[in-house]
């Protein structure tokens, strides 16, 4: 199982919205909207790294808000 954060930005006012869609899709473990550089934290996991990829692509990133993502997949040093 691979593991990973999302860090995500939306438009203005769109945070809340955002974290709430996404946290109803599988794979999601967390949704949080957040302050800082980032809007909403996604913690998310796959079978393997393609499969998260095709989540965050395909699901994450078509929601209504969105303008930037950035996938950290958590390694276990």
């Amino acid at each position: 199982m691979v593991q990973a954060y999302i860090l995500i930005q939306t438009e203005v006012g769109k945070a809340a919205a955002v974290a709430g869609e996404i946290a109803g899709s599988a794979g999601v473990i967390s949704a949080e909207d957040v302050t800082g550089p980032y809007d909403v934290i996604v913690r998310a996991e796959a079978e393997n790294v393609d499969l998260l990829g095709k989540m965050v692509v395909a699901k994450i990133q078509n929601v209504d808000g969105i303008t930037r993502t950035l996938t950290c997949p958590v390694v276990h040093l």
